[in-house]
């Protein structure tokens, strides 16, 4: 299975550089994943697309300020973003400058901290920070915004590249297509019987880097912290047990749930996963799916066309475009339904 088989062209106007001023506000393309069948619609709209019964699974991780900026003491400049925090004083991240640090150099970050690179993990420093991480971030750091967003953060974009239910600090990326939900129309989810349940899945940057083999088996995927408790377990059996769907909000939720349940059944889990689905794999525990339009030739889009089918997939991606819908984090979202018999690639030959 090709990379190139992924590939799209997408204006660059249709990149949602900024938020709408309402989260709710965004356009819903709504994919029948048994039929193909498409309807366009507004995301305030996805209420009748649930019943009552159905189960929603939310990523409650929360974006840190991973970005910072600073020196080297010896003068020259560098550009931090926190990939993972270790522990209270240490972190893994990728440092861009001119020359790289060495182990024992130290880093001044503007807005007034220190650093010492301790070690390299292969792309990934790993560094030390004089006083605690997580508050140093909320104080001088910046949002992580993605690079396809290619303007400087602002104020605005700390409650808004957030979702409201966002609780585990310890994501470098929002799980976006929770950027969408509203206290409003969460209150209107619980009203109608849909259930709620919460899993955590720390984004990594990885998740933006481009699949740099030609072939799709040949990737391997980056690997993210996640915890499915044994609450979301209880959650979905009961939802199987009265009959109700598992809707998975966002491909993070996917990918924790699915990892959870590699071995056809869902199980408590903590812990590192490098899951990768693409066309061909099964899923496990998802029955429907909100979600972001992601990049060309992304794992993502991978991820939606073995749920949805890939010429399915490609076919809506293709109608999002002719009809002006705005892609990537800040932008519209989808409502699909698994395809019961997802094709892949060589379907479209």
């Amino acid at each position: 299975m090709r990379v190139a088989d992924f590939h799209f062209d997408l204006p660059d106007g249709q990149i949602a550089r900024h938020p709408l001023a309402e989260r709710r506000a965004s356009r819903l393309l709504i994919l029948d994943g048994a039929s193909g069948a498409l309807a366009h619609r507004q995301f305030a709209d996805l209420l009748e697309y649930l019943r009552p019964g159905d189960l929603m699974v939310f990523n409650n991780t929360r974006v840190i300020p991973a970005r910072l900026f600073g020196q080297k003491t010896t003068g020259g400049k560098l550009e931090i973003l926190v990939e993972r925090v270790l522990d209270e004083h240490r972190v893994l991240a990728h440092v861009r400058s001119s020359k790289s640090p060495k182990p024992g150099s130290l880093i001044d970050i503007d807005g007034g901290a220190r650093a010492q690179m301790l070690a390299r993990h292969d792309a990934l420093f790993e560094l030390r920070f004089e006083e605690a991480v997580l508050p140093l971030l909320e104080r001088v750091g910046h949002m992580p915004l993605p690079p396809y967003i290619d303007r400087p953060d602002e104020a605005a974009d700390r409650e808004r590249y957030q979702t409201v239910y966002a609780q585990k600090a310890g994501a470098v990326a929002a799980p976006t297509a929770g950027l969408h939900f509203d206290a409003e129309l969460l209150a209107a989810l619980r009203e109608k019987g849909v259930e709620s349940a919460f899993v955590t899945l720390h984004v990594g940057a990885g998740t933006f880097q481009p699949v740099r083999v030609e072939r799709i088996e040949d990737h391997h995927m980056h690997s993210e912290w996640l915890e499915v408790g044994q609450d979301v377990v209880d959650a979905v059996q009961a939802c199987r047990a009265r009959g109700g769907r598992v809707v998975a909000v966002g491909t993070t939720s996917v990918r924790s749930l699915e990892s959870a349940a590699r071995d056809g059944e869902l199980k408590p889990f903590s812990g590192d996963t490098d899951i990768f689905i693409y066309p061909g794999r099964p899923f496990h525990v998802v029955d429907a799916l909100v979600t972001n339009f992601h990049l060309p030739e992304s794992t993502l889009l991978m991820l939606v066309s073995a749920f949805a089918g890939y010429p399915e997939t490609m076919a809506a991606y293709a109608q999002a475009v002719a009809e002006g819908y705005r892609f990537f984090s800040y932008g519209d979202a989808m409502f699909i339904t698994r395809n019961p018999a997802p094709r892949g690639p060589e379907a479209s030959v």
